[in-house]
């Protein structure tokens, strides 16, 4: 069930729910495109109405991050559960090695998408590309997925890359489900950067991974999350 939560459209769905819509979907062999909303997605989206289109035509939305499933029942709305990009990546390709889909790989290296295979035995890999192409290589990329005809395609080229090429180019190609993964196609994220146990019960995650990307940009993260809860007191205050 699709609800709306600060603005911003979201299905209220947990991981298994969305599992059975994504089988729905490539039975139909129609295209969808998936997306992933966290808290600071929807401040992005509040002050980008092209992001905030980007995310609200995805065919399927899942919350990320603890943050938006609190402010969720803080609104009196309650998300059932969160699905970050990497739990749905793994369960949906254990899925695919079941039923026999093909999977596209794009933004992989080979031995990364051998990798995949290795971690899923019997899934089928149609194909698989890197990323980092020219501008004017998108459409030998965008053929080279038609003619592999897969069922699914997982993108990982960064979260806001992945979704603007799926919006450009999903329509033509005609995958019925098409997905981005931020983290990548490679071994899940080692124990060392993933956070303490009593950080991800209490909904510090997001914290621990601010640490650890503190040399590159902690200002802008700090800045989103201290936008995400103003936002959140306001809409609770409204309603």
């Amino acid at each position: 069930m699709r609800i709306q939560l600060m603005g911003c459209a979201v299905d209220n769905l947990d991981l298994a729910e969305s599992l059975a819509l994504i089988e729905g979907f490539i039975r139909s062999g129609r295209p969808h495109r998936h997306g992933a909303l966290s808290g600071n997605d929807i401040v992005r989206a509040r002050r980008d109405p092209d992001l905030r289109r980007l995310i609200d035509g995805c065919d399927l939305i899942n919350a990320e991050g603890r943050p938006l499933q609190w402010g969720s029942r803080l609104l009196g709305r309650p998300l059932k559960a969160r699905v970050p990009r990497r739990a749905l990546f793994e369960a949906l390709i254990a899925r695919a090695a079941q039923r026999g889909w093909k999977v596209f790989l794009l933004g992989t290296r080979e031995d990364e998408a051998a990798g995949v295979a290795r971690r899923h035995p019997g899934l089928a890999v149609a194909g698989h590309r890197r990323g980092g192409w020219h501008p004017a290589e998108e459409d030998d990329v965008v053929a080279q997925i038609c003619a592999a005809r897969p069922e699914i395609l997982c993108v990982a080229l960064g979260a806001s890359a992945a979704g603007a090429f799926l919006a450009r180019h999903q329509a033509v190609m005609r995958v019925p489900f098409a997905m981005g993964v931020a983290s990548g196609f490679d071994t899940p994220p080692r124990a060392s950067r993933r956070p303490p146990r009593w950080m991800r019960r209490t909904g510090l995650g997001g914290l621990h991974h601010l640490l650890l990307a503190s040399r590159r940009q902690p200002g802008r993260h700090l800045v989103e999350d201290l936008a995400f809860v103003a936002l959140l007191a306001r809409e609770w205050v409204r309603r």
